[in-house]
């Protein structure tokens, strides 16, 4: 490994790996689907941040790794256990995850971040009552870096694609269904729903494939492998500054596509951004 590649992963993995234990039980998203009852559900905006659990001590990543706030960025926090984001604004995902895995934590980049609630998990009331709670708790909030995402009572599906047009345009993700009557519960559940105009998910970088024409001597697309062990090109979504330096073989990437093509493949899928750094010493065959 060269010098340059040594401070790259020292600076951006070394932080999360000194402090890891076992992932934390988290709530997880499935997708909205258009015609599915809107009865009963609250909507909130999904925030493009970095998702992180509050145990009343620490802040920790959805792997189970500890991410290194400064003791006076913590010093406020209530004493009971939060699910939320850390978040920076509307399309800084690549600086606020550079910020929050450095070894030695930024003043000047922890002042800018907060951590933006939207569940009491340890809680085994309905969500509806855990928001009332949440409000008592977090409104005054305790802490300058602490603040409740804004929860409203959905209506129906056209006012909700109105409302996810909203965001889109002022740079936003999209939006989060939780619906009232719903316990926490880790994993995928129907009572939370991600709502988006594409769907998005996670590959890891295989290869380097070579650009073409005015791409010649760059990036042309990434090989990129999911879970299932299913591999495909993202050739598109890259500026010319990531063709040049694109994500490292062994990265973990974010893509959005629109359905699934008849062999079960993401269709029109385009590159997103980096959700995690290559580990160390990383290859692929």
């Amino acid at each position: 490994m060269n010098n340059r590649n040594l401070i790259w992963w020292l600076l951006l993995w070394l932080p999360v790996s000194l402090w890891a234990q076992t992932p934390p039980p988290l709530q997880l998203a499935e997708t909205y689907q258009a015609g599915a009852s809107l009865s009963g559900y609250w909507v909130s905006e999904k925030l493009d941040g970095v998702r992180a659990y509050w145990d009343g001590e620490r802040l920790w990543s959805r792997q189970g790794h500890q991410y290194p706030a400064p003791a006076w960025f913590l010093e406020d926090f209530p004493d009971v256990p939060l699910d939320g984001e850390l978040w920076l604004g509307r399309g800084r995902f690549s600086e606020l995850s550079a910020a929050v895995r450095r070894f030695q934590p930024r003043r000047q980049e922890w002042q800018r971040i907060r951590y933006m609630v939207f569940d009491l998990p340890a809680s085994r009331l309905p969500f509806g009552q855990r928001l009332q709670r949440l409000r008592a708790l977090l409104i005054p909030s305790p802490s300058p870096h602490v603040a409740l995402i804004d929860q409203r009572p959905a209506t129906g599906h056209d006012a909700l694609m109105a409302r996810l047009d909203e965001v889109i345009a002022a740079g936003g993700e999209g939006l989060m269904l939780h619906h009232r009557d719903s316990r926490y519960r880790a994993g995928r559940s129907q009572a939370l729903l991600k709502v988006k105009r594409h769907q998005d998910a996670e590959a890891v970088v295989i290869a380097h494939l070579p650009g073409q024409g005015k791409y010649q001597g760059m990036l042309g697309a990434l090989l990129v492998e999911r879970s299932d062990g299913r591999r495909f090109r993202l050739g598109t979504g890259f500026s010319d500054a990531e063709r040049a330096d694109p994500p490292a073989i062994g990265a973990l990437v974010t893509y959005k596509y629109f359905g699934l093509t008849a062999t079960g493949l993401p269709r029109f899928a385009s590159y997103l951004r980096v959700r995690q750094p290559a580990p160390t010493g990383a290859s692929v065959p």
